[in-house]
């Protein structure tokens, strides 16, 4: 049973929004599948895993001003006309009253300035001394991934009835490198999903090639810029950059030098050190049950009470 259990609320919100449809009302019309959605999703992992701590990690910035400057072209693709992310109509109502529903049940919810919900995560992972669950929707979260502490994802992607557990073996043998060199493959790939263009010419399968014959970006660059041999350090003897290989890592060696502190999540973010011990019952029942009647939030809110 984990000891700690991360929310990738962001995730979580998104894959209800999208998943129940909209015809979810509060009383007043309003939608609120999403927090419905979520609500549920919590209960459900409360009941299947247990965890002694859980915590709703946030968004506090969605595309933060340190990887901005280090990559501009970083999630611009979702930035709306006023600078903020670009948002379903009727999904950003829905994620205050999800808060205030947190607080009030004393699920602890933490996100912190000038970071995102990735960033709150990475830390917690390495501060925690126990076993870790992360729930998320997010493959970029697979870098966390540790079988000897263990920390593993329980990755949505099949849906939360359907939770698929990734640890180190699951990363290995979907992408083909070793689990904790994930944020090494995915700098190499990029993500268009985030606006990280990658080294042009270097797919999955070159990308996973390459760090698992290097070991890791640094040396591999190391291979790059040494003596432009492209031959690997004393410790990787055998590994051989074709001439290509060597002239596109050395073509984008600007981005490859900024893009690992955009992929890799934050380890040292400024998360507070609060208690997120899961409760036995809800902090505030009065709060709750306003929030329930006012939202027609009853069905989940007791199934997350009877979970607790």
């Amino acid at each position: 049973m984990p000891g700690l259990m991360l929310l990738d609320t962001p995730s979580l919100y998104y894959r209800a929004f999208y998943g129940i449809p909209e015809s979810m009302t509060a009383p007043d019309g309003m939608p609120v599948n999403a927090v419905r959605g979520v609500i549920d999703m919590i209960a459900m992992l409360i009941r299947r895993y247990s965890p002694e701590e859980m915590v709703a990690c946030m968004d506090a910035d969605w595309r933060p001003a340190f990887r901005v400057a280090a990559i501009p072209t970083y999630k611009t693709h979702r930035v709306a006309g006023d600078g903020a992310e670009e948002t379903p109509g009727t999904l950003a109502p829905q994620v205050p009253v999800l808060e205030r529903v947190l607080d009030a049940v004393g699920i602890a919810r933490v996100g912190v300035p000038g970071y995102e919900a990735d960033d709150v995560m990475g830390t917690l992972t390495a501060r925690a001394s126990g076993q870790v669950d992360v729930v998320t929707g997010d493959r970029d979260l697979f870098q966390l991934v540790d079988d000897d502490r263990p920390v593993r994802v329980l990755y949505t992607a099949r849906g939360v009835k359907n939770l698929q557990l990734v640890d180190e073996t699951a990363v290995s043998e979907k992408y083909g490198v070793p689990g904790r060199a994930y944020a090494d493959f995915a700098t190499l790939r990029g993500d268009p999903s985030d606006g990280l263009p990658g080294v042009p010419g270097v797919g999955d399968k070159t990308a996973a090639a390459l760090i698992t014959a290097f070991g890791s970006l640094e040396a591999l660059l190391r291979a790059v810029d040494e003596d432009g041999s492209g031959q690997g350090g004393p410790d990787r003897p055998g590994a051989v950059l074709t001439a290509g290989q060597r002239a596109r890592l050395s073509a984008a060696r600007e981005y490859l030098r900024v893009a690992p502190g955009v992929v890799r999540v934050a380890r040292d973010a400024p998360v507070p050190e609060t208690g997120f011990a899961l409760p036995a019952a809800p902090r505030d029942p009065e709060a709750l049950a306003g929030l329930s009647e006012r939202y027609g939030l009853g069905s989940p809110v007791e199934r997350l009470i009877s979970a607790l």
